[in-house]
C-alpha cells in the first residue's frame, strides 16, 4: 500500500478501534466479535510495520511496548489523592451526615452519591488535549509511582479521549480484577508452581506494579473511574455530573453508583450493595458516600489526609484463620462429590463459619490442605465458604493428607472421575442424596417456592417412598404428609396449600427449578424474556440460543442438551398433567407495537421512581429501543435530576426532551 493510502487507512483503523473499545468497555454494548477486533489490530500493526514513520505513541498497537524498568519514578499529584475515613457502624455514618449539615448550616437533607468501594488499587491518569500523558498510583496521596506504561496495557484505559474533553483532565480510578479472572490466574500460577495471590486486590496491585509491562499486559486488569483532580477547560457542579460526563469521553464509571436524597436513602443504597454483593462479579468491600454538590465539598474542606465530604462505609471482614478438624464429602443433586473442610467455628463477615468448600481433589492437592491444618477461609457468597490457603508456618507435623473415597458415602456405589474432568461423581442415578437434593432445589424459594418443603421433610418423603421424582410432589395427600412425624393437621394443610399455589408459576422460576446447568436467576430471566414460553425454549435450536446477547456457548449447549433429553421432556409433561401451569413471559425484544414503537430512547440523570434497567426494559416492552448515547437517530431523551451533557447534546440536535413523569404517562404507567 502506498503511503497516502496507508495514512488514510491507519487513521480509519485507529478510529474504529477506539470506537469499539468505547462500545465494549464504556457502553457494555460491543458491535463486533473479539476475532474481528483482533483482525483490526493485526491490520493496523502490519501497516505500522510497513510504514514505521507513521507509528505514534498513542496508537492502539502501543498498549504493550517499551522495556522493563529498573524502578518506578515518582509522580506528584496536582491535587492530593486523599484517603477516606472508614466507618463500620451506621451510627458513625449518621454522625458524618450531622456534622456536614451543621457545617453547611442546612436543615434540609443533603444529596449524596453512593458508589461501590472496589477492592482494588487507586490510580490517577493525566490527559492533556485528550491524550494520556502520565498515569500513577495513589502512593501517599501527594506522590505516587509512575505506572504509565503498565496502565496503557489496559484496554479499558483510553489512550485518546472521545468527544470534546477539557484541555487537561486528571481523572481518578480503581484498577481491579474480576473474581473469575483472578481464579483463572491463580489456577495458571498453580500449574506453573508459582505462589498464589491471596485475593483479587492483591493480584491487581501486584500486576499493575510489574517492572515489565508485558507481564501486566498478560493479566486481566480493568478500571472504573470515580472522580477528578485538576481540570482545565471544564467545570462541574456535582459528583453525579462527573460520573455522568466521564463515559462521554470514553472513561467508564461504575453503573452501580446511585444518587441519594438524604442519609436515609444513602444507607438504603449501602444496604442494597451489601445484600447484592455476592452477585457482583468483582470484589467490593463497602460503599463510598460522597456529598454530591461540589460547592458543598469545597465548603466542608478536608483534614490532613481525608476529606470531610466523603466516608467509606465498610462491610464486615470476610476472611479469617481457623483449623481444619476433618474433611467430609458432600454429594450434590447431580451426583458430584465435593470435599468439605469441617472447621473450628470462626466468625467471618459477621457469620459463624463451621464448613468450607475444597471444591475437588485437585484443589485439595493444589492447596495441600490436610486435616489439622491452620487455614485462611473466606465467605465468597451465599454458598458455603472456601479455603483460600494453608498457613504452612503453623504446621506441627501431625497433619494428615486426604484422598477422595472410592465409594459414595451416601449409597456405597462406585465413584468415578471421567477423563479430562476435575470432579468425581457417584454412578448411581437413584442415589438417595441426589434425589433429595434435586427435589429440595425444585421446591426452594428461588425456584417453585414451596414453603414447608425443607430438607428434613424431603428426606423423609424420599425415605418412605412417597416421592421419587419432583412431579410426585403434586400427588401427595394430606394423609401421607400427616404420617410424617414432622407434621400436625395445620402444618400439613399449609404444605398442601403451598404445593397448590406453586402450580401457577412463572417461566423463570420453573427454569431455575429444573436445575439446568449454568441457568441461574439472571439466565432464567433472560431466556424467559427472549423466548416468552416454555415450548419456545424447549424447541429452540442451538443457533437460536447463540443469537441472543448474553447467552454464551456453555449456556446454549447446556439448555440444548437438557431439552434434548426425553427423560427431562417426560418430567415436564408429568408436571403439566399434575396441574403445573407456567405464565407466558413478555419478550420486549420482539415487541412491534406500543407507545415507543420505532423510537430510540436515551435516559440521563437520576430516575426517581424506577431503576435505569427497568425503564429501558419498559421501553423495549412498548416497541422501542433504549440507547446509552445521544445521536441523530435518538427520538427521545428522558432527563432526570443531575442530567449532564447528554441533555445539552439533545437540545443541540433538536431531540425531544421530557421528564420522568411524562415518560411514565406515555408508557401508561402514570
Amino acid at each position: 500500500m502506498d503511503r497516502r493510502r496507508a495514512v488514510k487507512r491507519i487513521e480509519e483503523l485507529r478510529r474504529l478501534i477506539r470506537h469499539h473499545d468505547h462500545r465494549y468497555y464504556v457502553l457494555d454494548d460491543p458491535e463486533i466479535s473479539d476475532a474481528d477486533y483482533d483482525r483490526l489490530i493485526s491490520e493496523l500493526r502490519a501497516l505500522e510495520t510497513e510504514h514505521p514513520d507513521l507509528l505514534t505513541p498513542d496508537s492502539p498497537t502501543q498498549r504493550v511496548g517499551g522495556q522493563a524498568a529498573d524502578a518506578f519514578r515518582s509522580v506528584r499529584h496536582a491535587v492530593p489523592l486523599l484517603s477516606l475515613e472508614d466507618a463500620f457502624e451506621e451510627e458513625k455514618v449518621r454522625r458524618f451526615d450531622e456534622r456536614a449539615r451543621k457545617e453547611l448550616e442546612s436543615d434540609a437533607p443533603l444529596d449524596y452519591v453512593v458508589e461501590p468501594k472496589l477492592d482494588g488499587l487507586a490510580v490517577e491518569l493525566v490527559y492533556e488535549r485528550g491524550r494520556l500523558i502520565v498515569g500513577s498510583t495513589r502512593g501517599d496521596g501527594q506522590t505516587g509511582e509512575d505506572v504509565t506504561v503498565n496502565l496503557r496495557t489496559l484496554r479499558s484505559v483510553p489512550l485518546e479521549l472521545a468527544g470534546t474533553p477539557p484541555r487537561r483532565l486528571d481523572v481518578r480510578g480503581e484498577v481491579f480484577m474480576r473474581v473469575a479472572a483472578f481464579e483463572k490466574l491463580n489456577r495458571s500460577r498453580a500449574d506453573q508452581g508459582l505462589p498464589l495471590f491471596a485475593n483479587p486486590r492483591n493480584a491487581a496491585a501486584g500486576s499493575l506494579r510489574q517492572l515489565d509491562p508485558k507481564v501486566t499486559a498478560s493479566r486481566p486488569l480493568e478500571i472504573y473511574f470515580f472522580g477528578v483532580g485538576l481540570v482545565e477547560g471544564r467545570t462541574f457542579r456535582a459528583q453525579s455530573e462527573i460520573l455522568e460526563t466521564l463515559p462521554e469521553w470514553g472513561l467508564r464509571t461504575n453503573p452501580m453508583a446511585r444518587r441519594a436524597h438524604g442519609i436515609d436513602e444513602a444507607l438504603e443504597a449501602y444496604a442494597h450493595l451489601r445484600d447484592t454483593r455476592d452477585k457482583i462479579p468483582y470484589e467490593i468491600d463497602g460503599a463510598v458516600i460522597k456529598v454530591d454538590r461540589l460547592d458543598h465539598q469545597t465548603a466542608l474542606g478536608q483534614r490532613t489526609r481525608t476529606p470531610r465530604w466523603a466516608i467509606a462505609y465498610k462491610f464486615a471482614a470476610r476472611q479469617a484463620t481457623t483449623v481444619v478438624r476433618s474433611i467430609e464429602v458432600y454429594v450434590g443433586r447431580t451426583g458430584k462429590l465435593t470435599p468439605v473442610a469441617v472447621l473450628e467455628p470462626v466468625s467471618v463477615g459477621g457469620v459463624t463459619v463451621t464448613n468450607a468448600s475444597l471444591h475437588n481433589q485437585d484443589e485439595v492437592d493444589r492447596k495441600d490442605v490436610r486435616v489439622g491444618d491452620t487455614v485462611l477461609v473466606q465467605r465468597a457468597g451465599d454458598v458455603i465458604p472456601e479455603v483460600v490457603k494453608v498457613i504452612e508456618s503453623k504446621r506441627t507435623g501431625k497433619e494428615k493428607k486426604w484422598r477422595m473415597p472410592a465409594k459414595c458415602p451416601a449409597c456405597g456405589s462406585p465413584v468415578v472421575r471421567e477423563s479430562g474432568e476435575v470432579d468425581h461423581y457417584c454412578v448411581n442415578v437413584d442415589c438417595p442424596t441426589q434425589i433429595v437434593e434435586h427435589i429440595y432445589h425444585f421446591a426452594s424459594k428461588g425456584a417453585m417456592d414451596i414453603d414447608g418443603l425443607g430438607g428434613k421433610t424431603v428426606q423423609k418423603l424420599v425415605e418412605k417412598g412417597m416421592v421419587r421424582h419432583v412431579s410426585d410432589i403434586y400427588s401427595l395427600t394430606k394423609e401421607e404428609i400427616l404420617s410424617l412425624e414432622l407434621f400436625a393437621e395445620k402444618s400439613a394443610q399449609n404444605l398442601l396449600d403451598a404445593i397448590d399455589r406453586s402450580r401457577n408459576t412463572t417461566l423463570p422460576r420453573l427454569l431455575i427449578a429444573l436445575g439446568i446447568r449454568h441457568v441461574g436467576e439472571h439466565m432464567a430471566w433472560l431466556l424467559a424474556r427472549s423466548f416468552g414460553t416454555l415450548e419456545e425454549i424447549m424447541n429452540a435450536k442451538r443457533e437460536d440460543l447463540d443469537a441472543i446477547r448474553g447467552i454464551g456457548e456453555e449456556v446454549a449447549e447446556s439448555v440444548t442438551q437438557f431439552f434434548a433429553s426425553q427423560e427431562n421432556r417426560r418430567l415436564i409433561r408429568e408436571l403439566e398433567k399434575r396441574g403445573v401451569k407456567v405464565a407466558a413471559e413478555a419478550a420486549p425484544a420482539r415487541a412491534r407495537s406500543g407507545a415507543f414503537a420505532g423510537k430510540t430512547v436515551v435516559f440521563t440523570g437520576t430516575l426517581e421512581t424506577m431503576t435505569r434497567r427497568d425503564a429501558e426494559a419498559l421501553v423495549e416492552t412498548l416497541g422501542g429501543r433504549a440507547s446509552a448515547s445521544v445521536s441523530k437517530k435518538t427520538s427521545l431523551v428522558v432527563a432526570g435530576p443531575g442530567a449532564g451533557s447528554k441533555l445539552d447534546e439533545a437540545k443541540a440536535l433538536g431531540v425531544e426532551v421530557i421528564s420522568e413523569q411524562k415518560f411514565l404517562k406515555r408508557a401508561g404507567r402514570a
